[in-house]
């Protein structure tokens, strides 16, 4: 079905959304949460680097990327009875669901047998499991979804006009890509993007108008935090007023209902 114009999330709708009173951005949020979940129920995730270092992209936030000197070592994959120590450990420590995460451009096909294996393992576990290994081809995408991967996560990051002041080694239209072959595979979406870059409001707008408009819109939405490490070209953005994080996960909650909105650092 083709939504309506008035059904249709844009950059200004949002917008008018992040300027209303916080009270009333608040009590929308608190409609549309508890009209779809059930208000005292918080899920916890871990999330595993398997695979740290030495990543080709030069994201502008990420330690992990071989353009920045952040005194990081890049290592190699991680074994899979580590991977599944570590999952039993957040398992107990209260997390429903783990997400492995490769700091990669995007995977080779030769690792996929190894990650496969983990999905495997991890699901064993009870387990709901999710990665986040870069860009996938669609043939990729179907082998984790053979495996039985729940969740794949690829942010957007941030708006379409403010993304290449962050980026410049893959394109909005490349991620866009990544998520639908993740469709296509049947599996479910994990995508948000990371808030204090130095972008803003109209930016933060635009990249909600972006998510909400995926049809349909991410299952997961990581809502993350900027960590400004040393040595990447963010360290010294902006310190982000803390209403404002809480303004753009309300305006979250409002235009994807159904989604897992989570809050994240990254």
């Amino acid at each position: 079905m083709t939504p309506k114009p008035s059904d249709v999330w844009t950059p200004e709708r949002i917008e008018a959304l992040l300027d209303l009173p916080l009270p009333e951005l608040l009590w929308q949020a608190q409609q549309i949460h508890r009209a779809h979940f059930d208000p005292t129920d918080i899920q916890l995730s871990s999330l595993l680097s398997i695979k740290t270092g030495g990543c080709a992209e030069d994201c502008g936030y990420c330690p992990q990327s071989a353009h920045h000197d952040v005194g990081l070592k890049a290592g190699k994959l991680m074994d899979l009875e580590l991977v599944l120590a570590n999952a039993r450990a957040a398992k107990e420590a209260g997390a429903a669901r783990f997400c492995m995460g490769a700091a990669w451009r995007e995977p080779k096909d030769r690792d996929l047998d190894a990650v496969a294996a983990m999905v495997e393992g991890v699901k064993a576990l009870g387990l709901e499991t999710c990665m986040t290994l870069g860009m996938l081809q669609p043939a990729q995408a179907q082998r984790l979804a053979d495996a039985g991967l729940d969740y794949y996560n690829h942010n957007l990051d941030t708006s379409p006009e403010f993304y290449g002041q962050i980026i410049t080694t893959r394109t909005y239209q490349e991620r866009l890509d990544t998520l639908q072959a993740v469709r296509e595979a049947g599996m479910a979406v994990c995508c948000g993007g990371i808030v204090g870059m130095g972008e803003t409001r109209r930016d933060r707008a635009g990249l909600l108008a972006e998510l909400a408009g995926l049809d349909p819109h991410p299952e997961s939405v990581p809502i993350n935090a900027l960590v400004r490490v040393a040595g990447t070209p963010l360290e010294h953005a902006p310190d982000l007023d803390p209403f404002e994080f809480v303004r753009t996960v309300a305006a979250a909650r409002i235009t994807m209902p159904t989604a897992r909105v989570r809050l994240s650092a990254g």
